[in-house]
Parts: structure tokens; sequence; C-alpha cells
């Protein structure tokens, strides 16, 4: 069986005849008669029921008429994902993709480089996607295997604890991790940043898991237990009922663009380094937030 088999098929059914499936096919309508033959004998059953004036699909024929549309929009896919392979470039990510930089490094990247059309995906994978084939380059936060990939450091990101809005720790503007080996830590064992490794192993936290992002954030939302998480997270995942603290004395988390060693993507180095240009640029100065107004004194 080859593609041509299934293209002759659909054609002749949508068509309604050989003659007019022989014209958009671009053969002979013996041809036709013989490749739609060739596909029934692989097949070993009948696929049409024809007569001088009819043209019906049998059982089979309606089931294999089905799956192949589906065969075909899926090679020419395939080809579509080969061919415009350069002009379009594909950034996998686990959890929050640039953080507070994602709408600012979509905004100049179309301004940078209009004939490479960007895309963010999300893929529940420890590499973004990177491994499954479904990016080009990965935004990842955790550890990865360097013989297979090639990487840039891009910036750095503050860890936060995440935990319930009405936790008594929500109250304070920081959190230490001494403080965490009182509580049930959640971590997220397949995309997540964070290890036991941070506490030495004699106080180390009671630690409960989950492998994905909601998931993770509804846990905590219910206050039997809190998660560390990178700065991205805050800035991606605000939701009602979670709150987060900086984590005074944890060290930072590095954060990679990823590629494959061979054959990388012609715009790597150009998203490598917008990237970096974003997290190396300084935060705004926060404003200071302005005194109460003073109540008027009463006349004596």
């Amino acid at each position: 069986m080859e593609l041509r088999h299934l293209r002759c098929l659909v054609a002749i059914v949508d068509a309604g005849g050989f003659t007019d499936a022989a014209i958009e096919l671009g053969i002979s309508q013996a041809a036709v008669s013989r490749t739609l033959g060739s596909l029934e004998d692989s097949l070993g059953v009948r696929l049409l029921h024809r007569t001088s004036r009819s043209l019906i699909p049998t059982t089979a024929g309606v089931q294999v008429l089905a799956r192949a549309r589906k065969v075909l929009a899926e090679a020419d896919n395939l080809v579509r994902e080969a061919t415009t392979g350069h002009t379009r470039l594909r950034i996998g990510h686990a959890w929050s993709a640039m953080g507070r930089h994602t709408a600012e490094y979509q905004r100049r990247w179309a301004a940078r480089y209009p004939d490479v059309e960007l895309h963010l995906i999300r893929t529940n994978s420890a590499t973004g996607g990177l491994a499954e084939g479904l990016c080009d380059l990965a935004v990842v936060r955790t550890a990865f295997d360097d013989a297979r990939f090639a990487s840039a450091v891009v910036g750095q990101e503050r860890r936060y604890c995440a935990m319930a809005a009405d936790d008594p720790w929500a109250t304070r503007r920081s959190i230490a991790l001494a403080d965490i080996r009182t509580r049930t830590l959640l971590i997220d064992r397949r995309t997540g940043t964070t290890t036991a490794d941070l506490w030495p192993e004699s106080a180390r936290p009671d630690v409960a898991y989950t492998q994905d992002i909601d998931d993770w954030l509804s846990l905590i939302a219910t206050g039997r237990s809190v998660g560390i998480t990178p700065e991205s997270t805050v800035n991606q995942y605000r939701r009602d009922g979670i709150v987060f603290r900086r984590l005074r004395d944890a060290t930072p988390i590095a954060v990679h663009l990823i590629w494959r060693h061979h054959d990388p993507h012609p715009a790597t180095h150009a998203a490598v380094a917008l990237l970096t240009d974003l997290y190396q640029q300084r935060r705004p100065p926060r404003r200071p937030a302005s005194p109460p107004p003073r109540a008027p004194r009463a006349d004596r």
C-alpha cells in the first residue's frame, strides 16, 4: 500500500467517478482503475460498489476512506513541517515559558524577525517537548542531558514559596528554607525545579509528589502543602487562592535554552541573544507607596 493508492480512493469518492478523478490526479482513467484495484487486492476487500450510474463505498470502504483521509492529512502536515521549518521557530517549555519576559519576547521577535513565525508550545516533559520532537528549542530550568543537547544560560530567577492565600505564612514578606522543614513540600517529579537536595539530608521536609503544574497549584491551594518554584511561575500563574513569597536564602535557578546538537534551527542564536538581553535588563524600580493622607486637625 502506498499513499498514491489512498489518494486515488479519496479522489474517486470526492469526484464522484473515475473520469473526474483521473482529471484531478493527472493520470489516465485506466490508471485510476488499476490503482484502485491494486488497493483492494492489497486489503483483500472490495471498497466501492460500482455500476454504470453510481459509485458507493462499501462498509469496508467507508472505514478505509475515513482512515485514508487522516493518513493523507498527516502526510501533508509532515511535508509542510519539513519544507517550512526555517520560516517557523517553535520554542517549548514545561511550565512558564520566559516568565515575565514572555509577552515582550513575542513582541520583539515579531518586530525583528517577521519572516520567522514564533510559536510557544507547552509540553509536560522534562525537556519541554524537545526530546519528543515537538519543538526546535526549549526553555528549561531543570537538569538535562548535555551530551544530547546543546545549551546556553540566558538568565537566572529567584525562588519563591507558593502557599494557600489563607496560609499563616501569607502575611510574611519572605520565607526561609529552614521554615519549610516543618511543612509538607509538594514536588513535581516530572518537570519541577525543586528537590530535597536544597536541605541537608538529616533536615529535609516531608515530601508529596505530583506531575503537572495545574495539579501542583490545585493541591497547594488546599493548604495541606507548600511548594517552591522559580520567579517565572509567579508571573505566569497568578491564580485565586495562591500567593507567592520570596525564599530569601535559596540559590537562584539557571534558565537555559537548549537545542539538539545536530541540525540546529538557523534562528537558534538569534533566539538565545534576544532572551539573554531581556533577562539582563534591570527591573524598573518600584515607586514607593504614597503615605496615607493625614486627617485634618479638628479646631479646638
